[in-house]
């Protein structure tokens, strides 16, 4: 890349963050402090992965527990073989929208190992994906090491 180029880059940058600065004094100036911050922070993403024969409501409190103590939102990588409806994700998206946690859902098909690390790879913002350990053995630590944030693994209840 060249000199000019990154320059470009740099300035794209700038433009985008005064704008979005701009955006959320009009939101403050009008009373809505809350969608200003939201505006400004950094956007920092918990990832919540689960597979849905796996699902259990200790991994998800957990990681919006987690959420509402620093701030960040919720990235939910919900993964299934077909799409039938879960009633327990229903339910967990609920009490989501109830407390007012920011979160994203994203319907994935394959691997939850490599669709964490695709994730993680793309998304640069993720400051730890969270999973619980149903399913999950030793000889599957070693496969970890490509991913580029910390992984939390919540225990398993039973």
């Amino acid at each position: 890349m060249s000199e000019e180029d990154a320059g470009m880059g740099k300035l794209k940058q700038t433009m985008k963050s005064f704008e979005t600065a701009m955006m959320a004094a009009s939101f403050a100036e009008e009373g809505e402090a809350g969608m200003a911050r939201n505006l400004i922070s950094d956007e920092r993403r918990i990832l919540l992965a689960i597979k849905s024969e796996q699902m259990d409501k200790k991994t998800f409190r957990y990681a919006v527990n987690t959420c509402k103590r620093i701030g960040a939102h919720l990235d939910i990588l919900y993964i299934s073989a077909s799409d039938a409806h879960d009633p327990l994700l229903d339910e967990c998206l609920a009490e989501l929208r109830a407390e007012g946690v920011n979160y994203r859902l994203m319907h994935k098909k394959g691997s939850l190992k490599q669709s964490i690390i695709d994730y993680t790879n793309e998304k640069k913002k993720i400051l730890f994906a969270v999973m619980g350990n149903k399913g999950r053995s030793k000889e599957q630590s070693e496969a970890w090491q490509d991913l580029k944030c910390p992984l939390v693994v919540v225990e398993d209840p039973a």
